[in-house]
């Protein structure tokens, strides 16, 4: 099975930055395509952005221009470079794992496997 454990969250001020890590293992796979997601207290989980094995990227209106995805496939880990962070910004943050449509959609039906979160809080 594949696996996923993110890292790198923390508590930052506002306008600050934090990298999130994902780190896969598992799978020899490449056609995944990997994604973020987000889910704050009370509210449902949400696409962040996603990125294919072409590299090609999709990104949520609210994250444009201050989040950036990535991926090294040697290392097998994805990261979320997250900039000018804002209040709202705050939330458990999950790495996934899907194929098809509905992960190239950045629907969360799309992806199978995720990993545990880590908790980013901007304030």
């Amino acid at each position: 099975d594949v696996q996923l454990v993110e890292s790198g969250g923390g508590s930052v001020q506002v306008g600050g930055s934090l990298k999130l890590s994902c780190a896969a293992s598992g799978y020899t796979d490449s056609t995944y395509i990997m994604a973020w997601f987000r889910q704050a207290p009370g509210k449902e989980r949400e696409e962040v952005a996603s990125i294919e094995n072409d590299d090609s990227t999709t990104y949520a209106d609210f994250v444009k221009g201050r989040f950036t995805i990535s991926q090294d496939n040697a290392k097998n880990t994805l990261y979320l470079q997250m900039n000018s962070l804002k209040p709202e910004d705050s939330a458990m943050y999950y790495c996934a794992a899907g194929r098809g449509v509905d992960a190239h959609l950045l629907r969360p039906s799309g992806y199978g496997y995720w990993g545990q979160g880590t908790q980013v809080t901007v304030s």
